[in-house]
């Protein structure tokens, strides 16, 4: 059955949605550059939230992500020679290692959830505060109720 107005085909809400986050994602990472953060990417603020401030080995990273042990892996290593990360002994079980956020690590996540607000606080600018409200409400209703995930990563690669 087509959509009752071929003028906005089904298609294109999800695409639309895609490209709302996307210009979100964009504009944060273009201002963690500016603020001393030009080599986070889009993948490491979901590993760095995973991580969370406690720690977590590597395959329980994996599973939060939703990306195997091994994949997890090679996101911390190249998240360690960065800085962000580091891997030290777990006190509660010297055969175990943890994965453990840098200052630099919080630093970004930090200015990452200062940055989300400036940008959320552009849009309403743009549109009006009421819009992003009633946008985030709508979405809220259709999204699913555990809407906030970590494991974006696994999804999208299948």
């Amino acid at each position: 059955m087509a959509t009752a107005d071929p003028s906005r085909p089904g298609f294109q809400l999800p695409l639309l949605l895609l490209a709302g986050f996307r210009t979100l994602i964009d504009d944060l990472h273009a201002e963690l550059a500016r603020q001393g953060h030009p080599e986070l990417r889009p993948l490491h603020g979901f590993v760095l939230q995973a991580v969370g401030v406690d720690g977590t080995t590597a395959t329980e990273l994996g599973q939060r992500l939703g990306i195997s042990k091994q994949a997890a892996g090679k996101t911390v290593d190249r998240l360690v020679a960065i800085g962000y990360l580091e891997r030290v002994d777990d006190p509660r079980d010297a055969r175990r290692r943890l994965v453990r956020m840098t200052p630099a690590g919080i630093d970004g996540l930090g200015r990452s959830a200062e940055i989300f607000d400036q940008l959320r606080t552009r849009w309403a600018e743009t549109l009006g505060p009421h819009r992003v409200d009633a946008l985030e409400d709508d979405l809220r209703t259709m999204a699913a109720a555990n809407w906030f995930r970590l494991d974006v990563p696994g999804w999208f690669g299948g």
